[in-house]
């Protein structure tokens, strides 16, 4: 838009001098218009830093006595009409609202010295030039500032989308990495104790260490199917067994490993959406994992509760020494990964642990 302005300069001069030229006393004209053009496009450039500053009102107040001076030694040729046109547009540029009102108003003065008629009549003619100027300058400035203001909405909405990409990334990194430690890693442990302690009655007890192996063998299997339905889980298919039935197959394979544990259902069995019943298996699976390798308890207990409506409870009792402070929340990734499936999903996790009375892990999941 300066650009413009600056081309509209150097045209009102040009027509003010095919004007002028021929005329006896064209030097005062073109050398005040000259002074006038320094200023609309040099001064301009420079003030143009300062918009609304006591620079930008006498940038305005000299623009005008030199319109003025322009437009009177011309003998009211265009170009000195022209000249006023330029001046009203950078007023918009450098001043607020109402200064440009009364620069606007200003203008048609310049036709104070003529009769009454013709006076009004140039000087409405002009008014209304001066108005258009002014508004088409300020709709160019605001489509322009419309124009800013949707480029720097569509870069934030670039970054939005990235971050919310990186987010998702590292959200399914967490989602995996919990599918893995309280999945694969509930197994493995299971195998160790089994083998462990195979090792120990090999060649005292042949037969219950082959009994051993096979459970050990038996659980390696179940390794295998965790690993092919945390693939499935990838590929967004989710197996349709009961939960009941599930917390049931776990109860029983704790018990395989040495430590009886039950399983015990409140209230009447209904559907979960998958994730609610993926929480709950996770928690289940984690927190009898941590029963058999730090709790040295000699029973422990699952306890499902369906009794409240919209909110499910899943509770891992045991009565060992309490949890040490290895297995404590906050010191590894498995009750971490517990808590945050459950607070994703709206609800909570709670643990305590009595030292000699045993721990209890309790989830409440919406469902």
């Amino acid at each position: 838009m300066k650009r413009a302005l600056a081309v509209l300069t150097v045209g009102a001069f040009l027509t003010l001098a095919i004007d002028v030229v021929g005329s006896g006393g064209w030097a005062v004209p073109l050398l005040v218009a000259g002074a006038f053009v320094l200023l609309a496009t040099l001064g301009f450039r420079w003030v143009s830093r300062y918009p609304g500053t006591w620079r930008a009102y006498a940038y305005a107040f000299v623009g005008l006595l030199l319109g003025y001076a322009v437009f009177g030694t011309s003998g009211a040729s265009v170009g000195g009409t022209l000249f006023f046109v330029v001046l009203v547009s950078q007023s918009v540029l450098l001043l607020p609202l109402p200064a440009v009102a009364v620069v606007v108003a200003l203008v048609p003065l310049v036709h104070a010295g003529m009769s009454f008629r013709a006076g009004l009549r140039e000087g409405v003619g002009l008014l209304a030039a001066a108005i258009f100027a002014a508004v088409l300058t300020k709709l160019l400035v605001r489509e322009r500032q419309a124009r800013a203001e949707l480029a720097e909405a569509h870069a934030r909405l670039r970054e939005y989308a990235v971050q919310a990409e990186r987010l998702a990334t590292a959200e399914e990194r967490n989602r995996v990495a919990r599918d893995i430690h309280d999945g694969l890693g509930h197994a493995l442990t299971v195998v160790q104790m089994q083998v462990k302690a195979a090792r120990a009655v090999l060649s005292a007890d042949p037969p219950r260490a082959d009994a051993v192996l096979a459970k050990a063998q038996d659980q390696a299997e179940e390794a295998l199917r965790e690993v092919r339905r945390s693939v499935s889980t990838l590929r967004e298919f989710a197996p349709a067994v009961p939960l009941p039935e599930v917390l049931r197959r776990l109860a029983e394979e704790t018990s395989a490993a040495g430590v009886p544990t039950e399983l015990g259902v409140l209230g009447v069995t209904r559907p979960l959406p998958p994730a609610a019943r993926e929480s709950l298996f996770r928690a289940a699976q984690e927190g009898l994992t941590n029963v058999r390798k730090h709790a040295g308890a000699s029973r422990a207990e699952l306890a499902l509760d369906y009794s409240r409506p919209g909110c499910v409870r899943l509770e891992v009792r045991d009565d060992g020494a309490g949890v040490p402070d290895a297995a404590a929340p906050g010191r590894g990734f498995g009750l971490l990964g517990i808590k945050e499936r459950a607070a994703h999903l709206g609800g909570r996790m709670s643990f305590a642990a009595v030292p000699g009375q045993g721990s209890t892990l309790r989830v409440e999941v919406p469902g």
